[in-house]
């Protein structure tokens, strides 16, 4: 076994005050978002999506941001991906953006709900023409034989879709997060770290 107790650093970056705090959270949140993508670090827009099932087991994985607006956060994913199936019995969700190059961590909470056919439409044609055959391809949460089945499925579908658009799948789509509460952690020496939630009024 590896002995991980002892591996630490100092938290030295910054400091996080209540002057620094702005009047919506989103606007803290977006300042931090162009900080960590002017930092050079990998998938600054990368979170970790927590879901909980029916028996109350959650789980946790990691996703894309692909939108955002002053109240919610937006993702996509395969319907049928075991986050999908949790969100149907289940809508509440969490999220968290874990920059720690910059010791930083964003976590939002809040209610998911199915977007519009239209802003599924809109994002889908955006996306890398293999992108799209991808989501043809893998259907998340699914077991296969061997990558060889998965890598032999998209050559198929890039074949078939060839001329013309990639149509959108039917079991394909985006997630909107209703946020209700917003955190921001920054790491501070001697884990004398500073908080600050931002609780929306019911």
């Amino acid at each position: 076994m590896i002995d991980v107790s002892g591996l630490r650093r100092v938290y030295a970056e910054g400091g996080l005050s209540r002057e620094d705090l702005t009047p919506e959270p989103i606007d803290l949140f977006e300042k931090w978002l162009k900080q960590a993508i002017d930092s050079g670090i990998h998938d600054p827009n990368g979170m970790v999506v927590s879901t909980v099932n029916a028996e109350g087991q959650p789980s946790s994985r990691m996703v894309l941001l692909k939108n955002y607006d002053r109240e919610s956060l937006v993702f996509f994913t395969n319907y049928g991906s075991r986050k999908a199936h949790e969100l149907s019995e289940n809508p509440k969700i969490s999220i968290l953006f874990p920059w720690y190059m910059l010791e930083r961590q964003v976590a939002f909470q809040g209610v998911a709900e199915k977007l519009s056919v239209v802003e599924t439409i809109k994002y889908f044609r955006s996306r890398p023409r293999d992108s799209q055959i991808g989501a043809w391809t893998s259907h998340q949460s699914s077991k296969i034989s061997a990558r060889a089945a998965l890598e032999s499925k998209f050559m198929e579908l890039k074949q078939k879709f060839q001329n013309g658009e990639v149509p959108i799948p039917e079991f394909w789509g985006g997630f909107r997060v209703k946020f209700n509460t917003v955190e921001f952690w920054q790491g501070r020496p001697s884990r004398l770290h500073d908080r600050f939630m931002y609780t929306k009024n019911s």
